[in-house]
């Protein structure tokens, strides 16, 4: 082969290397971008809710590609303690003020505050886990209420205790994807379905926290639970909260969960009930309460609905007179969203029939027992329990912008049994007996409440409200109208 031939020779050989490095780069470069597409999207942080143990901050371990969202919070989020990564603690805390003025406090009846008062709310928890299957919780409370004008309750202060401490055992059931079975036991909130009968008592400043074992099974699909609780007797002073031994619970609650192809949820459930020292008007004795129920809830194409049917039976023996039980109550909250119109508004309607009792001279009970339910059960302004009531409530609710939100929502109360009185809202205690009034109105409220969501860990909200006296009321003592202010301001990491 002479000169030329091997120059050009070499000259090709040259040529092909360099087009074959060319297409290497190329090919890198698109397999690059291939796998950025084909990745997975970084997990998003939980949502902080009410219930804190809810929250899973694990996937930490992988790397911090979501840990942006909870800055500056995120290195007590995950806190490795192994090596490995799976055993691991995460602390957390929630703060909250809140100022509350309430003028003629059951409309101008009893002890009344003239110029409000401050709730103050410390919850810091601890979270360790190890590995996926067993796990330790934590959560005291700090709540204290300042410039009340008169006497403290259960729910306005608890200085120091233990709210929650609980262990978690999981017990796979069969491979890495199938159910598995779960047993938590200690002290723990428990809230079912819309807070009816079960619920945190989160609005005011003492939530309520039960003793109880509790075990259950969930799928995407379905969940089932059964426990067996009972309440916490909460005290003013440091560590002195003591388990109640005049009430227990048991249940078992079955929930099928919607999704997109399929927007019909279910629960289907069963509540024992036992009250050592229940009061019924003015008798005392020994309750034994079920309840059967069924709620309905989804939603579809800009509807949304919220439909529960609730039946009590039983027994209510008092010393000289033994009765049975025979309660109910339909609950419904059913609303539409214009999700292309400006400000997004929902238009909804609450309404709810609940028992009361039809004879207060016979030992039997209609009167519909709400159990443990959700703190400010009607809005933020609460003069009344879920019993012997039938609540009408249209509402609406702005968005304002992506963090702000408004409601305004009208509610009308009528007295189911015109035998009955009216309670107040958590226990059975009767603000005015029935026997004064052959008038079903009890009254009118309106409510205004503005919450604004200023990041993912701050929150403010304000709120007026305003409950004039229907005919029931004007009958039987104070009549005043009510005003009630409330705001809130609350941080959680």
């Amino acid at each position: 082969m002479d000169k030329t031939s091997a120059q050009r020779e070499a000259a090709i050989k040259g040529g092909l290397r360099r087009q074959l490095l060319r297409v290497t780069l190329a090919a890198g470069v698109l397999l690059g971008h291939a796998a950025q597409l084909c990745a997975e999207p970084p997990p998003e942080a939980p949502p902080i809710q009410s219930v804190r143990y809810t929250e899973d901050y694990g996937y930490l371990r992988h790397g911090d590609a979501a840990a942006e969202a909870l800055s500056p919070w995120a290195p007590l989020k995950y806190i490795p303690l192994h090596e490995a990564g799976d055993v691991y603690l995460t602390l957390g805390a929630e703060f909250r003020l809140r100022y509350e003025r309430l003028q003629d406090n059951n409309w101008g009846e009893g002890p009344q505050d003239d110029d409000g008062y401050l709730w103050a709310r410390a919850l810091p928890l601890a979270d360790l886990h190890f590995g996926r299957n067993v796990r330790i919780f934590g959560q005291l409370i700090s709540a204290a209420v300042y410039d009340l004008d008169f006497p403290k309750s259960p729910v306005d202060e608890d200085r120091l205790d233990l709210l929650q401490g609980f262990g978690d055992v999981r017990l796979p059931l069969g491979g890495q994807e199938r159910p598995s079975l779960t047993l938590r036991l200690g002290r723990q909130l428990l809230t079912y379905g819309s807070g009816r009968l079960f619920d945190l008592r989160y609005g005011p400043n003492v939530l309520q926290a039960f003793d109880a074992a509790k075990a259950f099974v969930e799928t995407d699909r379905w969940r089932l639970d059964l426990f067996y609780a009972r309440p916490v007797d909460h005290r003013l002073s440091e560590f002195d909260d003591r388990t109640d031994d005049r009430q227990s619970a048991w249940s078992l609650y079955g929930t099928l969960k919607p999704r997109p192809d399929a927007p019909l949820g279910l629960d289907l459930y069963y509540i024992g009930y036992r009250n050592k020292d229940a009061v019924f008007a003015t008798a005392t004795g020994r309750e034994l309460r079920h309840t059967l129920g069924a709620r309905l809830f989804g939603e579809s194409r800009g509807w949304d609905w919220n439909f529960e049917f609730f039946h009590q039976f039983g027994d209510f023996d008092a010393p000289g007179a033994d009765g049975d039980i025979f309660a109910w109550s339909i609950a419904s909250d059913t609303g539409y969203t214009f999700e292309q119109a400006p400000l997004m508004p929902r238009l909804a309607l609450r309404a709810n029939i609940i028992s009361g009792d039809r004879d207060p001279e016979d030992p039997d009970v209609q009167t519909f027992n709400p159990l443990f339910p959700k703190g400010k059960y009607f809005g933020e302004l609460s003069p009344l329990g879920p019993s012997n009531l039938i609540h009408v409530n249209p509402y609406a609710v702005l968005h304002l912008s992506e963090k702000l939100q408004l409601m305004s929502n009208f509610a009308f109360y009528w007295r189911q049994s015109k035998d009955d009185g009216i309670y107040a809202l958590g226990g059975m205690e009767q603000l005015r007996a029935g026997n004064g009034s052959d008038s079903r109105y009890i009254g009118t409220q309106a409510e205004l409440l503005l919450e604004f969501q200023v990041s993912r860990h701050l929150s403010v909200a304000g709120s007026y409200s305003i409950f004039t006296a229907g005919g029931f009321i004007e009958d039987t003592g104070a009549d005043k109208t009510m005003h009630f202010v409330g705001m809130e301001w609350m941080y959680r990491f």
